[in-house]
């Protein structure tokens, strides 16, 4: 109960900046207060080829407590979010921590624990919305990670106007970021960037038409390394009653600026790159159909790096000092438990089957396969290397009853690579989530 109590005592502070005495009903008649516990537990085992131990593994349990305002009344509508993050090591040990990618470090073992407060300031205009502070924004140039015991969150400010129809703008800056198994908010880089950027920029628009067309065109640039455009066009199509078809059309054109463009040291990406010059330089375009039929879920997919690096986006884990801010997630449609099939000149197949237990009286059980096969990575090594990962993720949600809330999720992975060592990886989840108002 100290935790709780620790995590909510600066928000009185905050309610009173945010709004005036006399609009403080307002403010507090749509706040919502929710806590959310989850256990986690990973297993990395390394077949082969793996320079350090042969085996990472982990337990940890997080707790998030998030508060969300209403809005002040008025023109210009007034609010704030607080999120208190707590981390805890169940179990680890010296041999099994490989760095901040579950649990936070302490020399070379895990800390006992890890914590750290977030606050977000909301305006709201009409159908805009200004948020300034601590954000886990999901757009397809900017995808915060949330696959451990606490989740990635960014530092910064996100506008987003939905005025007009079917069309919704978004643009903002980043200037720091924290990972999943730290405390410490640090700069910005890409894979093998060990120099930190402070200016992440992005806008983009999505265009929902009434036919269930939704085409969206995004930029962005991280200051001294990289520029990005996206262009994404997908469709449902409802075949008859039951059965639909979705499509779904990925580009992204990434280039180097600044201090990457003109070779300077510590700006550099991870990968192959020509000349091992280390200069950001893809195109990365991915196609996808999704067959649904009652329950059943069927995914045909394919995706293609270009030659002369990998795909990029944040990444944080090769600042030095093991800072904790290990861990990033994409919008590729191939990345799955442990790769994300972005490397150059990589083509991959994807395969995956999903089902919904719910038509067999267990609604909140649900099932996935997935396989990728890939081949024609680029390295200094050698040239058309081939990676596969097959995955099977189980995952229930309590929908009902006194156990509402709560979830279980089984994760298994199995990686084979010729550019990585090879490793099999299970994951167990246990969450529960509480609304106290």
């Amino acid at each position: 109960m100290s935790v709780v109590k620790g995590l909510l005592y600066p928000l009185p502070l905050l309610i009173g900046f945010a709004c005036a005495p006399s609009a403080l009903g307002a403010f507090l008649k749509d706040s919502k207060l929710n806590l959310n516990l989850r256990n986690f537990y990973i297993n990395t085992d390394y077949r082969e080829g793996h320079a350090g131990t042969s085996k990472a593994e982990e337990w940890g349990q997080g707790f998030r407590l998030l508060y969300e305002s209403g809005y002040t009344d008025g023109k210009i509508g007034v609010g704030v979010d607080a999120l208190g993050l707590l981390g805890v090591k169940l179990d680890s040990g010296k041999g099994r921590h490989q760095g901040s990618t579950t649990l936070t470090s302490d020399g070379d073992h895990a800390a006992d624990q890890w914590s750290r407060f977030g606050a977000t300031l909301k305006l709201k205009a009409s159908k805009t919305d200004l948020r300034v502070g601590t954000l886990m924004p999901k757009l397809p140039v900017l995808v915060f990670t949330d696959t451990r015991p606490l989740p990635q969150t960014y530092q910064g400010g996100m506008v987003t106007l939905r005025e007009l129809d079917d069309i919704t703008l978004t643009a903002g800056k980043i200037t720091q970021v924290t990972g999943v198994a730290s405390a410490d908010r640090t700069g910005m880089a890409v894979a093998g960037g060990r120099r930190q950027s402070n200016d992440f920029r992005f806008a983009g628009v999505d265009y929902r038409t009434r036919d269930n067309f939704l085409l969206q065109y995004y930029q962005a640039a991280l200051e001294d390394y990289y520029s990005q455009q996206f262009l994404g066009v997908s469709h449902i199509w409802k075949v008859t009653e039951g059965r639909s078809l979705k499509s779904d059309l990925r580009y992204f054109r990434s280039r180097g600026i600044g201090a990457n463009a003109a070779g300077e040291p510590g700006y550099q990406i991870a990968g192959y790159t020509p000349d091992h010059r280390g200069e950001i330089d893809n195109d990365t375009w991915s196609l996808a159909f999704t067959y649904a039929v009652g329950r059943h879920s069927f995914m045909l997919g394919y995706q293609s790096v270009s030659d002369d690096s990998d795909f990029v986006h944040l990444n944080q884990g090769s600042l030095s000092g093991d800072l904790g801010a290990r861990g990033a997630s994409t919008y590729l449609i191939a990345e799955r438990l442990q790769s994300y099939f972005g490397r150059a000149g990589q083509d991959t197949q994807i395969a995956q089957y999903s089902y919904d237990f719910a038509a067999k009286g267990i609604p909140g059980l649900n099932v996935t396969v997935a396989h990728q096969d890939s081949e024609g990575i680029q390295s200094f090594a050698g040239s058309s290397l081939r990676e596969r990962e097959t995955d099977i993720i189980l995952t229930y949600a309590v929908r009902s009853g006194p156990l509402r809330g709560l979830g279980l999720g089984l994760l298994y992975g199995e990686l084979n690579s010729e550019v990585t060592p090879d490793q099999n990886q299970l994951r167990l989840m246990v969450s529960y989530n509480v609304e106290l108002f």
